[in-house]
Order: C-alpha cells, then sequence, then structure tokens
C-alpha cells in the first residue's frame, strides 16, 4: 500500500503488500519484495534491490551513490536480504565498478545511525549496533556482532560469528569465532556466549579454543602454528575455515592481546 504522501517513481518495482509511509521518495530501478514496511523519510535510490520482510526506519538513506571519487556513474546496485531490519539514519551506498555491488544478508539489524559504504558484503544474521561504520570493500561472515562505535578500515575482513566490543578500531582482519576488544584491537578470546547461543556444543566450543591457544598463546609464528595445528588437530569445518581465512587474509590478522 502507497501512502499517497511518498513518492514512488513509475520504474520502480514493488510488490503489492509493501507499506510506505508518507514523505518517503523511492526512485527509479528499485525493487522492493513482499511484506516489506518503509518508514517516514527514507530515501531509496538507483540500484535498491531490497528483499521480502524488511524493515526500514525513518532517515535511513538505501543506495546513494558511492563517497568514491573513482566511481564513474557506472551501473551498480544495494542488496538487502529478507528479514532485515535498517534503523533510523542508517546510510548504505551501493556498490563500484570493483564489486559491482553493497550486500546486506538476511535477517539482519542495523542499528540507527551505522554506515555501510560501497562494496561492502555483510553476511546473514549480523547485527551492528550504534554508530557502527563500514568504510569501502570490507566483508563480514555470518552472526558477527559489532558493538557501538566500531570503525573497520577498508579492505578488512571480519570472519563469521566474531564479537567487537565497542569503541573499537579495526585495522586487520578479524578471523572467525573469536572476540575482539583493546587498542590496538587484539584477541581477548573465542567468542563462547555466542557459539552457544548459535547451537555449538562444549566439544566443538573446546576444539576452536585450542586452535586459537596455539595460534596466538604460545608465541609461535603463523608457520609453526599451522604446522603444529594440522600435524595434531583432526580435520574439521572450524579448524580448516580458521586456517583458510588466515592464509587468505591479505591485510594480516589482528594480533594478540599485550601490556604496555
Amino acid at each position: 500500500m502507497n501512502q499517497h504522501l511518498a513518492y514512488v517513481h513509475p520504474g520502480a518495482k514493488i510488490a503489492k503488500n509493501v507499506v510506505i509511509e508518507p514523505f518517503t521518495t523511492i526512485h527509479n530501478n528499485v525493487v522492493i519484495g513482499e511484506g516489506t514496511w518503509i518508514g517516514s523519510n527514507v530515501t531509496i535510490m538507483e540500484g535498491a534491490r531490497i528483499g521480502k520482510n524488511v524493515s526500514i526506519f525513518p532517515g535511513a538513506v538505501i543506495s546513494a551513490i558511492p563517497q568514491d571519487k573513482k566511481f564513474n556513474e557506472e551501473e551498480t546496485i544495494t542488496e538487502i536480504g529478507d528479514g532485515t531490519t535498517i534503523r533510523e539514519c542508517v546510510t548504505i551506498n551501493r556498490g563500484t565498478s570493483d564489486r559491482n555491488k553493497t550486500k546486506v544478508g538476511k535477517n539482519c539489524w542495523i542499528i540507527l545511525y551505522c554506515h555501510i559504504a560501497h562494496d561492502c558484503i555483510v553476511g546473514d544474521n549480523c547485527v551492528f549496533s550504534n554508530n557502527s561504520t563500514l568504510a569501502g570493500h570490507i566483508t563480514v561472515g555470518d552472526y558477527v556482532v559489532l558493538a557501538g562505535m566500531v570503525a573497520v578500515q577498508q579492505f578488512c575482513s571480519i570472519g563469521q560469528h566474531a564479537f567487537i566490543t565497542g569503541g573499537s578500531l579495526v585495522r586487520k582482519d578479524v578471523p572467525p569465532y573469536v572476540k575482539a576488544a583493546r587498542e590496538p584491537l587484539s584477541y581477548v578470546g573465542i567468542n563462547s556466549v555466542g557459539l552457544r547461543r548459535r547451537g555449538f556444543d562444549t566439544e566443538k566450543i573446546r576444539e576452536i579454543q585450542n586452535i586459537y591457544r596455539i595460534l596466538y598463546q604460545r608465541n609461535y609464528n603463523n608457520t609453526q602454528a599451522f604446522s603444529i595445528i594440522e600435524a595434531e588437530m583432526e580435520a574439521t569445518p572450524e579448524r580448516d575455515e580458521i586456517l583458510q581465512f588466515i592464509k587468505d587474509s591479505q591485510r594480516g590478522i589482528m594480533k594478540g592481546y599485550f601490556s604496555n
């Protein structure tokens, strides 16, 4: 149902049971799926692809052009997955020719004043708390939690199930399943609370802890740690995912905690 006080471009494709509140503007080349609610004073710009049962709260701006001087009006998109909630004054920019899209996965909570820049790929079931910011070209795995006012530098990657504490500056890649805190950002343990909530059993959590003890707490370099882990620990999806994430890291991973 479209409110008569909203503006919807004739070229936008809106499912019949979408609710659009007054004073919202929806541009051309936008697709919005069934059951989505769009609050007042929202701006949805060209290239938005919004899934089903999404909630977008007042003041949000979705799919604005990138804040990137290299952008040359190429046709790119912003994808928002089914069931995601985008709270007040969130901004999400569309992609550039690098990835051609910015993507937020399914069932995410993007809380007020967050910013997701161009060419970011965010997984499913993520929670970004107030004022958290992703610069461009960032990859975030599923079930990642950013506490309030986290800032992530461009080209970083954050592995799935990671938890980053409030006010953190992320300059290096954050491996999966960990908690990250302090300045500079450091490993402070695994995200055991989050893993239990998502059905990981005690044995699996202990396995992940043992991997990170070797990587972070025994003063080995990565090559030594990999050799020990591969020799002494059974191959599992979690073990292999952790090792592959670190091997693939372009920026290098965050360090273990140290005191000055």
